[in-house]
């Protein structure tokens, strides 16, 4: 679905949404009543369309990652950025944060679409009942992710499985166990009996999506005071028919997976889509942003300027110590692959030159140039190489060079996944990349953890071990394998930051695991001395508690 219908209008659900389909022409719909517009087959597929839309301004932007990788014990925050309460857990961190409010608001609406969607299909005439239910798995699929996404982030919230038209001010406080009974689970369930394992049109949800998110759901419930006996078992049983039963495979080669021309390849289970007409053209405001938050701020060093090669740093997101020092990069390929090293130099006007000090050193000749263009003009070493730059031989080398005791909130190892060497020019924010939800290493290290769960750590091994033998340097594929001894649960998190850093699922890991408040206290150096037990879930927004009639409880622990 790379291109899209854009500002579909629905006067009658009140939502504004861009939906997307490989065979519909972009153009503009406006004023249309979802009481006359929906029961038409153009109409019906068109709202089923939007309701993909509300991931994007959440998936792969800026508020986003902010939710789920900042306050994690992976990445702390860089120099720039407003949300910096989200990850020190001060009191910068309520209900009145713009990003809280919006998350909340946009699944809400997201919820609501669907449910208009299912509720007016009834009265659908012209498509076959096995096409209208397909479609209607498909806004299931998506109604079941919300709704996941709502109670892991606040906890009990409001359940509604009816359309809201016009004001309401009345809401509900259902209990988390209750939303996955009555919402989450039944949906999915539907959604996996009725989809298509492969779609026509790249990025609608299929079976194997929905497999693997309800076997994320069942383990995500199977950590809790509501659980039910064989939540980890089915879950298990669910992630190996993803891996088993369909034509998904692990690439060879873990970079391949950031290659921007590779996008649809066979890891791949779902993305979020994003079209590069319509993040170019502006029409998609939102787009992938990543490219923007992970990097250093290179742009202001000798030799180097501003490009689109190496990204546009907005310095959001800094790496932690621990994340620094998962991977023993003697055997283990995937740090090397994620970071960004070396950056050449492209900007002739600032390349500096030898001092008579250094060349009385015997480093160079005075008044030369240190590089050239397209020379190496900033490099990190990273983890188990800095050892290797004392000063002495940082000193001498004519260009510049970080270790780990250099680091700063403008200086630090740069996650290469998201640049985007296709944006228009070096400003633009949008980029064109999909946003990746669910991929086949996931799948095997949830199982591995469901596994892990009933104790059979001989099976969990196996799973992590098929991660790790992709990730291998030549040579090291027996080296780098792990026994059962190894798998324990921190090990598990370990390996799913070494695997899936930055990709947006690390508050979830941690806050699934109960393992966030210990983490954090000891990983991450802004967020480790304010956490406490409550933020465990975010605050229920103001505006929420403000316009709903009685008012709408606070979570525990936030001020209303």
């Amino acid at each position: 679905m790379k291109h899209c219908i854009y500002a579909l209008l629905l006067t009658g659900a009140g939502t504004l949404a861009t939906s997307c389909d490989s065979y519909l022409e972009e153009e503009l719909i406006s004023g249309v009543s979802a009481a006359t517009y929906y029961p038409t087959v153009s109409g019906f597929e068109d709202a089923v369309k939007a309701t993909y839309s509300f991931m994007k301004p959440f998936y792969g932007v800026e508020r986003g990652f902010t939710m789920t990788i900042f306050g994690t014990d992976t990445y702390t925050n860089g120099a720039d950025g407003s949300y910096k309460g989200i990850n020190a857990y001060d009191g910068r961190l309520n209900g009145a944060d713009n990003f809280i409010q919006d998350t909340w608001s946009d699944l809400y609406r997201g919820i609501n679409q669907a449910n208009a969607v299912i509720n007016r299909s009834a009265d659908l005439e012209g498509m076959t009942e096995e096409e209208k239910t397909a479609r209607l798995a498909e806004v299931r699929f998506l109604r079941g992710l919300y709704y996941f996404d709502l109670v892991r982030f606040y906890g009990d919230v409001h359940l509604s499985l009816e359309e809201t038209q016009g004001v309401e001010i009345e809401a509900n406080r259902t209990p988390q166990s209750e939303i996955y009974k009555q919402a989450i689970i039944p949906d999915l369930e539907f959604a996996i009996n009725n989809l298509p394992a492969v779609q026509d049109d790249y990025g609608r949800a299929t079976k194997p999506a929905a497999e693997f998110l309800l076997a994320k759901v069942l383990m995500t419930r199977a950590y809790t005071g509501f659980s039910e006996s064989g939540d980890a078992a089915r879950a298990e049983s669910l992630m190996t028919s993803v891996i088993e039963n369909y034509d998904f495979e692990l690439l060879d080669d873990f970079a391949d997976l950031w290659d921007i021309n590779n996008e649809q390849n066979s890891e791949v289970i779902f993305t979020v889509q994003n079209s590069k007409s319509q993040v170019d053209e502006g029409i998609d405001g939102n787009g992938h942003r990543g490219h923007l938050y992970f990097l250093m701020e290179y742009d202001n060093l000798p030799g180097m300027t501003r490009d689109i090669t190496n990204g546009r740093p907005w310095k959001r997101f800094r790496p932690t110590d621990y994340t620094l020092n998962l991977w023993d990069r003697s055997v283990d390929t995937r740090y090397d692959k994620s970071f960004k090293h070396v950056w050449y130099a492209n900007n002739e006007s600032t390349i500096p030159t030898w001092s008579a000090e250094e060349a009385a050193a015997g480093y160079g000749t005075e008044g030369q140039p240190k590089f050239g263009l397209g020379d190496t003009a900033v490099y990190i070493p990273g983890p188990q190489m800095n050892d290797e730059w004392p000063q002495s031989r940082q000193a001498r080398t004519p260009y510049l060079v970080y270790t780990d005791d250099e680091y700063t909130e403008r200086k630090f190892p740069s996650l290469n996944k998201w640049i985007d060497p296709t944006r228009p020019n070096r400003q633009h924010t949008q980029g064109q990349r999909d946003f990746i939800l669910m991929r086949l290493a996931d799948a095997y290290l949830i199982r591995a953890e469901a596994r892990l769960m009933q104790g059979d750590t001989e099976g969990a091994a196996e799973d992590i071990n098929v991660i790790r033998v992709r990730s291998a340097a030549e040579g090291m594929e027996e080296d780098i394998k792990i026994d059962a001894s190894q798998v324990n649960l921190d090990f598990l998190l370990d390996e799913r930051a070494r695997e899936l850093v930055g990709e947006g699922h690390r508050w979830f890991d941690l806050t699934r695991t109960g393992t966030l408040i210990e983490r954090v206290r000891r990983y991450n150096p802004e967020g480790g001395p304010n956490i406490e037990s409550h933020h465990i879930l975010r605050p229920i927004p103001q505006d929420q508690i403000d316009r709903t009639l009685g008012g709408y409880p606070q979570n525990p622990g936030y001020n209303v």
